[in-house]
């Protein structure tokens, strides 16, 4: 094993071994308390008129109208439920007693503390009890909590607790490797840098082999490069 994934395979272990098994969810702010549409593009050309342009002239003049159409996209997972996503489950998987794995499920997010975008990808994995889910179900949970203002500590930790409070596998895995815009482009201003996050439960964090597994699948094991391009 090479130094690097050496080190990330350990670093990993040792943080779930010192997380606690619950995390704070933000709580969500009622619909009822959301501004109209009308206040929302108003609030647009505010911030236009403070960056000291002119959201009358041309140019700017339907800005207003796609930033909060954007808005509606980047930030649907407030208006989707994983436990919704997630309750059709199959059965019938003859015997199947092995990791199912998703990686590489690329997703876009925005920083909590900037609202700049979040770049990355996650990988996603489960040792099944009885029961399986549709494998685009397991990509739409990322986007579920990726569509919200995150940080990506905290969407690592609700991946992986709604995988498994809803399917209560035998163990659940989730990293995240993702590049933020408000560190590449204001403050320190470093471009190449890369986030690595990860949650481990049940088998995957209290027995090695399993946890080596799914690590080595996902490219954190021996010989393998921990982590590549976005």
């Amino acid at each position: 094993m090479n130094g690097w994934n050496e080190y990330m395979t350990r670093a990993i272990h040792l943080k779930e071994s010192s997380m606690s098994h619950k995390a704070v969810a933000p709580v969500l702010a009622p619909a009822a308390e959301r501004p109209s549409r009308a206040e929302a593009e108003a609030a647009v050309r505010t911030l236009i008129r403070w960056a000291g342009d002119d959201p009358g002239r041309e140019g700017l003049r339907d800005t207003p109208d796609r930033v909060v159409r954007a808005y509606q996209e980047w930030f649907a997972g407030y208006d989707e439920d994983p436990e919704d996503l997630l309750q059709r489950t199959f059965e019938e998987v003859g015997g199947y007693d092995e990791i199912v794995l998703l990686r590489d499920i690329r997703f876009t997010s925005h920083c909590e503390h900037h609202m700049a975008p979040i770049f990355g990808r996650a990988h996603i994995g489960y040792l099944p009890r009885n029961r399986v889910v549709g494998l685009s179900k397991l990509a739409r949970l990322i986007n579920v909590y990726a569509r919200r203002l995150q940080i990506q500590e905290r969407m690592t930790v609700e991946i992986a607790n709604a995988l498994e409070r809803i399917l209560q596998p035998h163990g659940v895995g989730v990293v995240i490797e993702a590049a933020h815009a408000c560190m590449s482009t204001r403050g320190v201003q470093q471009s190449d840098s890369v986030m690595v996050t990860s949650r481990l439960l049940g088998v995957f964090r209290d027995r090695p082999d399993t946890r080596q597994e799914f690590l080595s699948a996902i490219g954190f094991g021996s010989g393998a490069r921990a982590v590549g391009p976005l």
